[in-house]
């Protein structure tokens, strides 16, 4: 089974000691979320689990394999990172943005084989934007445009998705859509990890959270082990509601703490 580790896991960004020995095991079939406060870095760890960051302590890797070690071109085809800046700048048709993912396989976008085209259209289908193949994509929603390079990424096929909040910025609407896709696509077998700061679709959505504070991992458990009134007051500052209903766990932010 692919499992993606961090042991001992430390990193320095300048003077900043962004990471603290982490120590974590993600699995596939699972949708595994980070969490935490702003500085907690989230972002920092999601870079060095892609193999985008150089530890300064401590190592990932990929089914017992140095991540730091792969060749870039093995690493892509293994990692699928979607970074939070995400953008289309360029209008090229969504289909050519997609097949961008195939890169990684020595496939030309304009030029796919089989295997290629059939992975961007299945890309394509997963998140719901069969019939705009053709449309440039920078003349798509913000909504769609997010869509699009998460097909990116799908296209790539590779077996771990790393993506840095999804759903910022997005409408209600296309917050479950993406969230459904990564769900189904951790169902399929893939390992998917993903960041976000929305607690109450965290309850909902994820297998497995990592909650992250200072650098260092507080907790990581299924939701309600770690969504609890005090692991959310300790990292958040925040007094929150919540429930185990008929559909899952829910969990709402209420108020904000004093200060200590």
């Amino acid at each position: 089974m692919m499992r993606l580790a961090a042991q001992s896991l430390s990193v320095r960004l300048g003077r900043n000691q962004a990471l603290s020995a982490v120590d974590l095991s993600l699995e596939p079939g699972r949708f595994t979320v980070i969490l935490g406060p702003n500085g907690a870095g989230k972002s920092t760890l999601l870079r060095a689990l892609a193999g985008l960051l150089a530890p300064s302590e401590g190592s990932v890797t990929l089914s017992g394999a140095p991540v730091a070690r792969m060749r870039s071109a093995e690493r892509a085809r293994a990692i699928a990172y979607l970074p939070q800046s995400g953008n289309v700048a360029w209008p090229l048709a969504v289909a050519s943005v997609v097949a961008l993912g195939r890169l990684p396989h020595g496939e030309a976008p304009d030029a796919l084989p089989p295997a290629g085209r059939a992975a961007v259209a299945a890309a394509i289908a997963s998140v719901g934007l069969q019939g705009f193949e053709d449309r440039p994509a920078t003349e798509l929603s913000g909504g769609e445009r997010a869509r699009v390079l998460l097909a990116r990424a799908l296209a790539t096929k590779a077996p771990v998705l790393l993506v840095d909040e999804p759903i910022a910025a997005l409408d209600p609407r296309h917050e479950l859509i993406v969230l459904d896709v990564l769900k189904a696509h951790a169902r399929s077998g893939a390992l998917v990890v993903a960041i976000m700061h929305n607690l109450t679709l965290a309850a909902r959505f994820a297998d497995y959270i990592v909650l992250l504070d200072h650098g260092r991992v507080r907790a990581h458990a299924p939701p309600a082990e770690v969504l609890t009134e005090a692991q959310l007051a300790a990292s958040f500052g925040i007094a929150a509601h919540i429930a185990h209903e008929e559909g899952g766990l829910v969990v709402v932010a209420d108020r904000p703490l004093p200060e200590s």
